[in-house]
């Protein structure tokens, strides 16, 4: 179980890193959304993966899941819904405001003066 969860926070973390490197504001909200969501996976899986353990301490139960973990990770999913919802608003003022959705501002047509190149 631990390598498949292993297996799945790299794969949140190559997906988010792709995304976040593309050009368009989009695939960039979406690669940070990813990038959140391998980290508090990893958060999560940081208190041990149990089974069958209740949450609170229970004298006859032989173990407990710890609980401070699955705090911070509901604490972390709100921030991050959040911050997702701000930045989705930012990108659809800036794409109102600039007419594209490039990271690096609008794309600049070439000069008519530049060299076409050679063939």
């Amino acid at each position: 179980m631990e390598l498949l969860v292993a297996i799945v926070i790299g794969v949140l973390v190559a997906g988010g890193i792709y995304l976040v490197l593309r050009a368009r504001t989009y695939p960039v909200i979406l690669g940070i959304a990813l990038l959140g969501y391998a980290a508090n996976l990893f958060l999560f899986v940081m208190g041990r993966l149990t089974t069958g353990m209740p949450a609170v301490i229970d004298p006859q139960a032989p173990g407990y899941a710890d609980p401070l973990p699955q705090a911070l990770v509901l604490t972390a999913i709100v921030i991050g819904f959040g911050m997702i919802a701000f930045v989705v608003m930012l990108a659809l003022r800036a794409r109102g405001e600039l007419g594209s959705d490039h990271v690096d501002g609008p794309a600049q047509p070439p000069a008519a003066d530049e060299e076409a190149p050679r063939s």
